[in-house]
């Protein structure tokens, strides 16, 4: 084995050994960037974002910090950064928030305002500015405590209790609205391609690809072009038991993955770029095994 060889396997173990010790918070990170993004595709992507941070700051630091709040203190300023970069901002600075008191909310309400933010859709919290998204997250989902968010987020306890009481108020009002009417039909492409793919016609699916097709299989490697590409589908035909169908997932067009005939509820999706009928980009999520628990996907009739 030649030096670079030996230098990049070394390089390989050392992510390995990394993703495996930030495995078990992995979910809740995804929990909370998917929040703060209004989608659980972005939310992955800012996850992917911290962890390759986290990777490369680990190397720079003395001594193993505390994983959890350095993780998420990560997470939330790379959120921010994700939300500036599309300005997807809601009129109000993070850095803004008043310093001051809010009335404390008896237990009942507390509770109540927990399981609000624990069912929200994540497309609801984008309806929060972001000082209020952060802290009712934090709170009322992941359960830190006000100071432990404050650390976080670098705010005082007083302006967390703020943003959180508003915050609160504003997703109970929320809850109130009229559910929205029933999602839109997707693509024909969509269709197409589900069709196909449930039927293993994996000559017809490579036929709706554009020849420089790019592939970005979560979590695990990516690659790109028709012929590089069409191994994927080899590995799906496989694999027994599962079938796809059309939906809605925080306002894209996706395809439900169900793992087994007997599932009821999609185990991951995937994710098409679709141009002119043809297939420019798959995401797939099949490696990202908690994705499914947070995807509240609509599906079609199609």
């Amino acid at each position: 084995m030649s030096t670079d060889q030996a230098v990049f396997a070394q390089l390989q173990q050392s992510r390995r050994e990394f993703l495996a010790l930030v495995g078990e918070l992995r979910p809740q990170l995804h929990r909370y960037c998917a929040r703060m993004t209004g989608s659980i595709a972005d939310g992955e992507d800012v996850v992917q974002d911290t962890l390759a941070r986290a990777y490369y700051e680990l190397g720079e630091l003395k001594e193993l910090p505390a994983m959890r709040a350095w993780l998420f203190r990560i997470a939330h300023n790379r959120a921010l950064d994700f939300l500036r970069r599309y300005d997807v901002r809601m009129g109000e600075e993070f850095d803004t928030v008043a310093d001051t008191t809010a009335a404390a909310d008896p237990g009942p309400e507390e509770a109540l305002a927990r399981d609000q933010a624990v069912h929200a859709a994540v497309s609801r919290f984008l309806e929060l500015v972001p000082a209020q998204r952060s802290c009712v997250i934090l709170k009322d989902v992941l359960g830190h405590s006000a100071e432990e968010i404050g650390v976080l987020t670098g705010q005082s306890v007083p302006a967390v209790k703020a943003a959180l009481h508003r915050g609160r108020a504003r997703l109970r009002d929320l809850a109130q609205e009229t559910p929205s009417a029933a999602p839109r039909p997707v693509s024909a492409a969509l269709v197409r391609y589900a069709a196909l793919f449930n039927a293993r016609d994996w000559d017809g699916v490579r036929a709706m690809l554009v020849d420089e097709v790019r592939l970005d299989l979560v979590a695990n490697w990516t690659t790109e072009g028709r012929e590089r590409v069409g191994n994927y589908f080899g590995n799906y035909g496989r694999i027994a038991g599962w079938r796809v169908a059309p939906g809605w997932l925080d306002g894209r067009e996706v395809l439900a993955v169900f793992k087994d005939t007997h599932n009821e509820r999609p185990g991951y999706f995937i994710e098409l770029t679709i141009n002119g009928g043809r297939v420019a980009a798959i995401r797939d999520f099949r490696h990202v095994d908690y994705i499914g628990g947070e995807a509240a996907i609509v599906l079609t009739n199609q």
